[in-house]
């Protein structure tokens, strides 16, 4: 159990940044509104030679990768968006990383399909997987890449609505914004929080 202010019990080699990027597992969510998150975490992925391995302990695909001078830690959760903070506590003992090195990349049902912002910390906006990340962590000061998924007609349609896929025309716009998204990781990894909201809000 993380406490504020405090490092948890290391049990890996330590890193300077973990990225989680939320989502559901298994192919049938694959590319749905709510899974944009593990997107950005696959193209960082690829963009730096990574190869996201299930780790058990860890309820996680994980993998490392250098980001200019810095260790990041790549990870996207095998647990239901629900349970998120399961994998993320464990993943944050695991690499020795406190709440402010952590980065979450998430869908935002508040922003417009393909709209992107960089958050440090703050409200949840009712999002199940933050809200469970932060019950965990008991920190809510880790920062976020917020990527829109737009809202749906009425709130008894949200769950239906973040499990649904984008239709063609938004898939083309949210394909853009998730590369812009994994550009904003690297910003924040490079430049810090401050930077990046000026640069990509």
């Amino acid at each position: 159990m993380l406490r504020r202010g405090a490092r948890a019990d290391r049990t890996g080699t330590p890193a300077d940044f973990l990225v989680v990027g939320l989502g559901n597992p298994g192919d049938e969510y694959a590319k749905t509104r709510h899974n944009v998150g593990a997107e950005v975490v696959e193209v960082l992925a690829r963009r730096h030679g990574a190869r996201l391995r299930k780790a058990k302990k860890e309820l996680a695909l994980v993998d490392e990768v250098r980001i200019g001078t810095s260790r990041v830690a790549l990870a996207v959760p095998l647990t239901f968006m629900n349970d998120s903070g399961q994998a993320v506590q464990a993943l944050a003992r695991r690499f020795g990383v406190e709440p402010t090195q952590i980065v979450i990349v998430h869908d935002e049902l508040d922003l417009s399909v393909a709209v992107l912002r960089v958050k440090n910390g703050g409200g949840l906006a009712g999002h199940n997987g933050l809200r469970s990340i932060k019950q965990h962590l008991h920190d809510d000061r880790f920062a976020r890449v917020r990527i829109g998924v737009g809202k749906p007609q009425s709130k008894e349609q949200g769950a239906d609505h973040v499990l649904n896929r984008f239709s063609k025309r938004e898939r083309t716009e949210v394909d853009v914004t998730v590369e812009l998204a994994a550009d904003a990781v690297e910003s924040i990894v490079a430049d810090g929080v401050d930077t990046s909201m000026n640069r990509f809000n």
